[in-house]
């Protein structure tokens, strides 16, 4: 069995601090190039100690997210950008994932559909989106999301324990999968309810199917006229199952995955217009079946 014993060095803490920062840079909320906080903001935010901290960017240092210099900071050098080839790119023709959902977010209807393999990265990009409506930064009328995600009962092939004879490193790591996709739907779906409830917008609603497919990479449509699409990396990580067990395994990581920004012209034959109406077209007839 590939496991270590962390005992009570926190372990769990090193893991969810080393996952939020990580979900913060791959979605511009820390940009490239920017400083992180420094530690001690850091451990009071996450209510947990400096070498709780230390760790957690260590982990982050060997996976490239940052570097730190002495004197410097610690400074972030890999983000979640999107290739873009289309006359709406942005500055050197590269979007970021925050960017994508500001611009999503900005008009008076948000119709988003997502085909992903769990729901953290639309998670934090919708709460980002929640914080810009409740500063009154933008103000839509309507939000709609549908969004598929994988049949609990598939035998998804990550996470996959290393050095698992028997499958039971496995099973636990898959339960955590479901255990946070779950939580990060059910965060969703109560605060755009209580967006709704305070007046903020005049409806706010996620709709969740699940599909009996495995994605093979993360896909967001907005409004019928701009999607980002991008394959799952596939990676050897360390995971934490508890305070005690860290499993070594095989995972796919979307947030470092390389997306593709495509936007619908008025040439029926240019790259986005025939991915963006193939894509929707896919994902409409995905959603009808699963209404049967």
């Amino acid at each position: 069995m590939t496991s270590s014993r962390s005992g009570a060095s926190g372990g769990k803490e090193v893991f969810r601090v080393v996952e939020e920062l990580r979900a913060r840079m791959a979605g511009g909320v820390y940009s490239l190039g920017s400083l992180l906080p420094a530690q001690r903001p850091l451990a009071d935010e996450f209510d947990v100690s400096r070498d709780t901290v230390q760790r957690a960017l260590k982990q982050l240092r060997a996976e490239g997210w940052i570097e730190s210099k002495q004197g410097s900071g610690t400074r972030v050098v890999r983000a979640q950008e999107a290739q873009s080839y289309t006359a709406r790119a942005a500055i050197e023709g590269r979007v970021t994932l925050r960017g994508f959902f500001d611009e999503a977010f900005a008009g008076p209807e948000v119709l988003l559909d997502v085909f992903t393999l769990t729901s953290e990265s639309l998670d934090m990009q919708v709460k980002s989106q929640i914080e810009r409506i409740r500063s009154g930064e933008v103000r839509p009328d309507r939000i709609a999301i549908r969004m598929l995600i994988p049949d609990e009962s598939l035998d998804l092939p990550y996470p996959r324990a290393l050095d698992d004879p028997d499958g039971r490193l496995t099973a636990e790591l898959k339960d955590r999968l479901l255990e946070i996709t779950r939580r990060h739907s059910s965060s969703m779906q109560a605060e755009l309810r209580q967006l709704e409830a305070e007046g903020l917008v005049e409806s706010a609603s996620i709709e969740i199917r699940h599909v009996m497919l495995t994605p093979t990479s993360k896909l967001y449509l907005v409004g019928g006229d701009q999607a980002l699409h991008g394959p799952y990396e596939v990676i050897e990580r360390p995971i934490v199952l508890d305070d005690e067990v860290t499993v070594r395994a095989l995972d796919v990581l979307g947030l470092g995955a390389k997306l593709t920004h495509y936007v619908k012209d008025g040439n029926q034959d240019s790259r986005g217009t025939v991915f963006l109406e193939s894509w929707q077209a896919w994902f409409d007839s995905v959603w009808d079946h699963l209404a049967r």
